[in-house]
């Protein structure tokens, strides 16, 4: 059996007979891997629902099961419970009975916590089972994220109630020493904390601030789709500003050019680093923060979600002496994270591996690193010629961008090295033609290229409010396909509940489509063939485009129609 994990509620259910050997050993494997919750587990691989979850819980422990979702707890109830406490031990008071406390508890398996929580708040304590997100949830909504914090609302009361601000933001605007101590005002320190708390706990992989004439806006992507926050008053948009550039060392007095920075920090007990940009616009200056948050990132080849055939080519080709491999596909697709995989994957004490970046995202322990940096002349090219006198196996080069940089690649492969690089094409075969057209001669290219693997990133179906449901012929026209091709085939969607923010999506997913270079394809390539010649060719030999290969996510009840059809 699986090495254990110690995890009451698995064993519990286990024990019960509810799941058998294997499936336990497959949910302690990817416990271990993943950290995910045991209980978002059972419901991830289809073994058991929510509800059962909970009534089992329930049942053992003697308790009722409550709903949170859309409940009403008064401020009386509430205070039974101090914040602190609450998002100490990830509880929240739902009743009070003749002086005893209900309460739900995100973790009520653990028999110490019911004992700790009566002796911190020194009232009576009775446990009652719930949906554990939705009581993180509603502490976050009702507690906000911490004591000292507040919730929004509080926030933006208490710069309301500040007159001073609104009248220090406008000579801030011509006064960069003014705007430094605006900056650092603690409503404004607050605000922009808790902004970035919430973005980062709702897994958003960027954050947009953007002022525009008579609004301030924000913004976070979350699975590729950009949501809005309550937007707060427009004269909040320089203070705030100011303080994400203090936060990031930048110039808080140039406003009139483009600047770049890092912000790190702190949340939840884990370190997230911020990759801050500005752009002056008409109405002041836009911030972009990219959230690289090394723990929600899984950098094993294994969790890419790669096809069998495309797992087994790329492990085989991460470990040739040389040749090129490369992933493209659009910015934010995955690229990177793919690289950093196979990476990961052939990071071994017999290996020297090198990577030139701009900027390194994630710091890979074992892996020498090197941030690209135009402004003082360390270019690409510059990078990777000192990378041939550092006696590497393995080089990585975050994009193909000019003739100079793809020309030293292939110098590099030629000389026995394997280099992993990254393209911005639409797909497989196009990444042929750009390096045509960039001026490298195509029998270098015949020569030198092993393979080309183009992704996308598509949103998955929450889970838990997936439901079938019968495709329109319009839609079915949609994917190239008629009634009559689909036999038993199950099409599904996302109806929209609590756990997905009622967007139907929850997580996101690759599809790929790999062109792996034959002898017929360097024919090709070599007589200077368009795009459109080579991926027909491609076909024929039997690549899997990417909309077939998002026809097999479709059919495995993973994503939509309009996601495919939106991405490919």
């Amino acid at each position: 059996m699986a090495e254990e994990i110690s995890n009451p509620l698995l064993s519990l259910i286990h024990d019960q007979g509810l799941i058998d050997d294997l499936q336990y050993e497959e949910v302690v494997a990817e416990c271990k891997r993943s950290n995910t919750p045991v209980s978002q587990l059972l419901q991830d691989f289809g073994l058991m629902k929510l509800d059962d979850i909970l009534h089992v819980i329930a049942t053992n422990i003697g308790a009722d099961v409550v709903s949170l979702k859309d409940r009403d707890i008064p401020p009386e109830i509430l205070q039974t419970v101090p914040a602190k406490v609450a998002q100490m031990y990830h509880c929240l008071p739902v009743a009070v009975n003749n002086g005893t406390v209900q309460i739900a508890l995100a973790d009520p398996l653990d028999p110490a916590k019911p004992d700790e929580i009566h002796f911190a708040i020194k009232r009576d304590v009775q446990i009652v089972v719930a949906d554990p997100m939705e009581i993180e949830r509603a502490i976050d909504r009702l507690y906000g994220q911490d004591d000292s914090v507040g919730s929004f609302s509080d926030i933006l009361k208490e710069i309301d109630a500040n007159k001073n601000i609104a009248r220090e933001a406008a000579e801030a605007d011509v006064d960069a020493k003014a705007a430094e101590a605006l900056a650092n005002e603690a409503p404004i320190v607050k605000f922009v904390s808790l902004v970035l708390q919430q973005a980062i706990q709702d897994r958003a992989s960027d954050i947009h601030f953007e002022p525009f004439e008579t609004e301030f806006r924000i913004r976070y992507r979350v699975d590729g789709a950009l949501y809005e926050m309550a937007p707060p008053p427009k004269h909040l948009a320089l203070p705030v500003i100011s303080r994400l550039k203090v936060m990031a060392n930048l110039n808080i007095s140039e406003r009139r050019l483009p600047q770049d920075g890092r912000i790190n920090l702190n949340v939840a007990n884990r370190q997230v680093d911020l990759r801050m940009s500005t752009l002056p616009t008409q109405f002041g200056e836009s911030v972009v923060l990219r959230v690289l948050d090394r723990s929600a990132v899984n950098l094993e080849l294994e969790s890419l979600g790669f096809p069998k055939y495309i797992y087994e080519y790329v492990t085989e080709v991460i470990q040739r002496p040389n040749g090129i491999f490369v992933v493209t596909g659009p910015t934010g697709c995955g690229k990177t994270t793919t690289l950093y995989s196979a990476l990961r994957r052939v990071n071994a004490i017999d290996s020297k591996l090198l990577t030139a970046e701009d900027p390194v995202e994630y710091d890979i322990e074992g892996i020498m690193q090197v941030a690209i940096n135009e402004a003082v002349g360390m270019t690409f090219g510059k990078a990777l010629r000192s990378f041939l006198r550092q006696d590497p196996d393995i080089i990585m080069v975050g994009e193909m961008r000019d003739l100079e940089t793809a020309q030293i690649s292939i110098q590099a492969s030629l000389t026995g090295h394997l280099v992993l690089s990254t393209l911005h094409t639409n797909d497989a075969a196009g990444a042929v033609t750009r390096l045509v057209d960039m001026g490298v001669e195509p029998f270098l290219i015949s020569s030198t290229l092993m393979a080309v693997l183009a992704q996308r990133l598509v949103r998955t179906i929450c889970k838990n409010c997936r439901t079938p449901f019968e495709p329109t012929e319009a839609q079915l026209e949609l994917l190239n396909l008629s009634p009559h091709d689909l036999g038993d085939k199950v099409f599904h969607y996302g109806r929209g509940c609590s756990t997905c923010n009622d967007t139907g999506y929850k997580g996101r997913k690759g599809i790929f489509e790999l062109l792996t270079i034959s002898d017929a394809l360097r024919a090709l390539i070599n007589e200077r063939a368009p795009t459109v010649v080579l991926r027909q060719k491609a076909v024929e030999l039997g690549m899997v485009c990417l909309r077939d290969d998002g026809l097999r996510s479709i059919f495995e009840g993973d994503t939509t129609i309009e996601e495919v059809v939106k991405y490919t």
